[in-house]
């Protein structure tokens, strides 16, 4: 960072997912560096809440798939991947076209978006 510029201070508002209480958080960040937390009711709201200033996201969706018994398999990311890489994901995954048969746990797509995660098979589709 050049001396002249001035760190990027922010305030993020999110309600915590991981139990019912739905807490409403308030993180104050610098960077990427969290300077507080607050309203969060347990320690795994203070956890979702410092992931979510890079948040992640496992992709679920479906591809098209050819000679199948079903017109469409159901994928998943190996692992999160950036939640704003998302849509580009959406986009490149709409171009893939499986051919039948497919095994749940089959690579379908290596290396999505250069990521190191890869987009896996949840279900079987016969080949008719």
């Amino acid at each position: 960072m050049k001396t002249s510029e001035k760190p990027h201070i922010r305030t993020l508002k999110l309600t915590c997912i991981v139990c019912p209480l739905g807490c409403k958080i308030k993180l104050l960040v610098k960077d990427s560096e969290v300077l507080s937390i607050e309203g969060n009711r347990c320690p795994r709201g203070a956890v979702f809440a410092q992931s979510e200033i890079n948040p992640k996201r496992t992709l679920i969706t479906v591809l098209k798939v050819n000679g199948g018994d079903l017109p469409v398999v159901s994928v998943k990311t190996s692992k999160p991947i950036p939640k704003d890489l998302i849509p580009k994901a959406m986009k490149d995954l709409s171009k893939v076209i499986v051919e039948a048969p497919v095994r749940a746990g089959d690579t379908i797509v290596k290396n999505l978006l250069g990521l190191e995660v890869d987009v896996v098979a949840t279900r079987d589709v016969e080949k008719i």
